[in-house]
C-alpha cells in the first residue's frame, strides 16, 4: 500500500514565553523581538526525534496527556508551523481541522468560506460546487449561509469548519480534539462523518481524549509523551498502555503541588480525594463499601452558573457515569451564583455498585455551553476488590461494569 505520509526525526524547539503567532508584525514588533532574543531564555521541546509512516487508508489514533505534543505534530503536517528539526513529506491534499474555524475569513460569508477553503485545498470550482449543498446541509446554516462567519456562533463556526474539512475530499484529513465543543448530537454527527470518511479509504490522523472514539474509529494509535513517541501499535493495545501509564495510585491528586499547564483562571483545582468507609484516602475499595469522592478548589472571583463534576470510565475509555454538583434542582437554584472562596464539592459512589477492576476518574469543571474552565480526563484512578462482592458465593467473573445488589423476589407458586 502507497505511503500517505512519512515523518522523520521531527522536532519543534519554542522559547517559553515567545508569542505563537508571529507572522503578521510591525517594524517595532520585530525589533523587539529581536532585542528580546538577545537574552538568555529558557526554552521546551514540544516534540523530539518523532518518526513515522503512514499508509493510504489508515485512520491513525493520536493520544497523550496535554502538553504531550499532539497538536504541535498536526500544525506542522499542516504547515502551520515549521519543524526545528527532521521533516514530514505528505502524499496528497491535505484537510485540517485544528480548532474551530481553522482557516476561514472571518470577513467572508460562509459561502465564500467554502470556496476558499477548497481553493487552499486545491480543487476545481466544479468539484466544490458538487459538494457545496452537502456541506450546507451537514452544517445546518442554510439560513445563514451568505452572512459573514463573524457573527457565527461558535456552534455554526464549528458545524461549517468540520463540514468543509470531511466533505472537500483531501486526501488526507487531519483532525484535533474539536468534536469536544459541540453538544452531543452534533458529536455522535462528526464521528459518524469520520467513520464514512475512513470506510471511503481517505488517511486520517485523529487526535482525541475520547478513548471511547479512539477506539471506535481507529486501528492504529501513536501514544506522544513529553513529546515523544512512546508506543504505536494496535488500538486496543496502546490505550491499555496510555490508560496504565497515567495511573496516580495514592487516592489523591494535588494542583497546588502540580498545577495546571492551562490558564483555568478564575477557577483554580486544588485537590482531588477518594476516601473510603472510614474516611480513609485510598485507590482500593471493598466492593460493598461506598466511595466518597472529595474535590477543593478555590474560586478566584464570583461565578454564576458554574457546575464542578466527574467522569468514571472502564480502563478501555468507556464512560460508567456523569455526575455535576448542581444535578439536583435545588442545588442548582442555591448555588447559581458562587462568591469567590474556598470550596469542597463531595459525592459518594454507594457500595455494592460497581464491578471488580480498575477504573479512571475524569474531572471537569465548566459553565455550560459557555466555557470550560479545567478538564483533566485521568485525574485518579481506583480499583474495586471483589471482597464483600455480590454472588461471591460463586468465584465466577462476572459480567458488565456494575455489579449491584438488587432486591429480588423468590414466591413459590
Amino acid at each position: 500500500m502507497a505511503l500517505a505520509l512519512r515523518v522523520v526525526n521531527l522536532a519543534k524547539q519554542y522559547r517559553i514565553g515567545e508569542a505563537a503567532g508571529l507572522n503578521y508584525r510591525t517594524l517595532r514588533d520585530l525589533l523587539a523581538h529581536g532585542l528580546r532574543r538577545g537574552g538568555n531564555r529558557a526554552t521546551i521541546w514540544a516534540l523530539k526525534d518523532v518518526s513515522f509512516e503512514v499508509r493510504a487508508g489508515e485512520v491513525v489514533g493520536i493520544i497523550g496527556h496535554n502538553g504531550a505534543g499532539k497538536t504541535t505534530l498536526l500544525k506542522i503536517l499542516s504547515r502551520v508551523t515549521r519543524p526545528t528539526q527532521g521533516y514530514a513529506e505528505l502524499y496528497g491534499r491535505v484537510g485540517s481541522l485544528l480548532e474551530v474555524g481553522t482557516g476561514f475569513h472571518p470577513e467572508l460569508t460562509g459561502r465564500e468560506n467554502i470556496y476558499l477553503s477548497g481553493a487552499i485545498l486545491g480543487m476545481s470550482r466544479a468539484e466544490i460546487d458538487r459538494k457545496f449543498d452537502e456541506i450546507v446541509a451537514f452544517a445546518e446554516v442554510e439560513k445563514f449561509i451568505d452572512t459573514p462567519v463573524k457573527f457565527y456562533s461558535s456552534g455554526m463556526y464549528l458545524r461549517l469548519a468540520f463540514a468543509v474539512a470531511a466533505h472537500l475530499e483531501p486526501e488526507i484529513l487531519l483532525v484535533d480534539e474539536v468534536l469536544a465543543v459541540g453538544d452531543a448530537a452534533f458529536q455522535r454527527k462528526c464521528l459518524g462523518k469520520m467513520g464514512e470518511v475512513a470506510r471511503e479509504g481517505r488517511t486520517v490522523l485523529f487526535v482525541s481524549h475520547n478513548m471511547s472514539a479512539i477506539l471506535h474509529l481507529t486501528q492504529r494509535t501513536l501514544v506522544l509523551k513529553q513529546g515523544r513517541i512512546v508506543f504505536d501499535g494496535p488500538t486496543p493495545e496502546a490505550v491499555d498502555f496510555y490508560l496504565s501509564s497515567g495511573y496516580r495510585r495514592s487516592g489523591e491528586r494535588r494542583w497546588d503541588q502540580d498545577p495546571p499547564e492551562m490558564d483555568t483562571g478564575p477557577f483554580r483545582p486544588v485537590a482531588l480525594r477518594l476516601r473510603d468507609a472510614r474516611g480513609r484516602v485510598t485507590d482500593t475499595f471493598r466492593s460493598d463499601e461506598p466511595i466518597t469522592i472529595e474535590w477543593e478548589y478555590v474560586l478566584e472571583k464570583p461565578l454564576r452558573g458554574l457546575r464542578v463534576g466527574i467522569y468514571v470510565l472502564t480502563t478501555r475509555g468507556e464512560y460508567v457515569l456523569t455526575s455535576f454538583d448542581t444535578d439536583d434542582l435545588n442545588q442548582y437554584r442555591r448555588w447559581s451564583e458562587r462568591p469567590a472562596g474556598r470550596y469542597l464539592s463531595r459525592c459518594t459512589l454507594p457500595g455494592h455498585w460497581l464491578n471488580e477492576g480498575r477504573y479512571i476518574l475524569a474531572v471537569n469543571a465548566s459553565i455550560y455551553g459557555v466555557r470550560t474552565f479545567f478538564h483533566e480526563e485521568n485525574a485518579l484512578s481506583f480499583r474495586i476488590d471483589p471482597t464483600g462482592a455480590v454472588g461471591a458465593q460463586w468465584p465466577e467473573r462476572r459480567l458488565g461494569v456494575l455489579r449491584p445488589l438488587l432486591p429480588w423476589e423468590i414466591v413459590r407458586r
